[in-house]
């Protein structure tokens, strides 16, 4: 595969949004580890962490934690209830400041975008001057940090952001990319978790220095179509687009996750998914009749369930959520998650008539 080195891709990551909101808000929250989630002493020890500050992480606590472990690694945490509506709107005002810079956008969840600023709306030479006086504006106009990764794809841009957070500002370039991606843990590249770590370790494969030296028939006879995506992370290449045309067919949301999911903390991440699908819908005044569920499990095979509906789905997440959660249910895997996804396709602008779904009438139709 010909590597693209032509384009400047930012990768940015608000810094503990969730809870950097509540700290914005009360600024005695800064002193004290922070948890996003119920609190498990109030919920008869139920509840996800959504996500936490700081203070918290450096304690073990990590998004996806059930509360209950949470608290154990911080029984002095504040506890506090995510509110959505709150982190929707801050998002909603980092994505306009996005759109002064350029229109490539392409929206991975509320706290995380890509943005392709090859050719953007100030004739900006240096992406990585973008890149800061993006982080400037943030900060000066919703008092929010985030950490920016800048190269000339998705995946190198995506580590470059997490290498120095929070507020880092990273680049990686074209004559960098092998030493960087060389000294990395084999578990920092994409699609390697921890199932799939041992046998990599079997092979003597621990750092990317030791996967450049795989050959690609051996990835690929261990690993399947991860082993072909490794042989090409490694080597830096990765020329997936950034998907920003608005007028598109469908319309999704999905995520990967570095840590497997099981039980409640997948029904929190198909909640957040149906939520920005939601707003995405209602930002880009579509509705549509299929939604479609995408699941990923621990041993990268992959699932999808739709549903049609007659009329159009009503851009609600409760009703995304429903029936997301009844095509889940539906799926042959129910654990050790890696990747959860939700679409809405068959898609039609809002001024058609928004007809509501009776969340039960799904149940006599047939999903495939």
């Amino acid at each position: 595969m010909i590597n693209d080195f032509n384009r400047k891709i930012i990768h940015v990551d608000m810094d503990a949004f969730y809870a950097s909101v509540e700290e914005r808000d009360n600024s005695k929250l800064k002193k004290y580890p922070l948890i996003i989630s119920r609190n498990p002493q109030k919920t008869g020890g139920k509840g996800v962490v959504a996500t936490a500050n700081y203070i918290a992480r450096s304690r073990g606590v990590h998004s996806a934690m059930s509360a209950d472990k949470a608290l154990q690694l911080c029984p002095d945490a504040i506890f506090i209830k995510p509110n959505f509506k709150k982190y929707r709107e801050n998002s909603e005002k980092i994505h306009n400041i996005f759109k002064k810079y350029t229109d490539y956008i392409e929206s991975v969840a509320l706290d995380e975008v890509y943005l392709d600023v090859s050719k953007n709306k100030f004739d900006y030479d240096s992406s990585v001057q973008l890149a800061h006086d993006l982080q400037k504006e943030i900060w000066e106009k919703v008092k929010l940090t985030c950490s920016v990764g800048i190269s000339y794809n998705k995946f190198l841009a995506k580590l470059a952001s997490d290498y120095a957070k929070p507020v880092g500002n990273t680049i990686i370039l074209p004559g960098d990319a092998e030493n960087f991606l060389s000294k990395l843990s084999i578990s920092r590249f994409r699609g390697v978790g921890k199932k799939t770590i041992p046998k990599m370790h079997k092979l003597g494969v621990y750092t990317g220095a030791d996967l450049l030296e795989q050959s690609e028939s051996n990835l690929i006879k261990n690993f399947g179509k991860l082993g072909h995506i490794l042989y090409n992370q490694v080597r830096g290449i990765d020329n997936s687009p950034i998907k920003w045309n608005v007028d598109r067919k469908s319309i999704g949301h999905e995520r990967t996750f570095d840590k497997f999911l099981n039980g409640d903390q997948i029904l929190l991440q198909l909640k957040l998914i149906a939520q920005e699908l939601s707003d995405q819908l209602n930002k880009e005044e579509k509705h549509g009749r299929t939604l479609v569920i995408k699941v990923r499990d621990s041993k990268f095979n992959t699932y999808t369930k739709r549903f049609t509906n007659e009329d159009y789905y009503k851009n609600s997440s409760d009703i995304i959520f429903n029936v997301a959660k009844d095509l889940f249910s539906k799926i042959p895997v129910h654990s050790n998650i890696r990747l959860l996804g939700i679409t809405m396709t068959s898609l039609a602008p809002l001024n058609y008539e928004n007809v509501s779904l009776d969340l039960f009438s799904f149940s006599s139709h047939k999903a495939f």
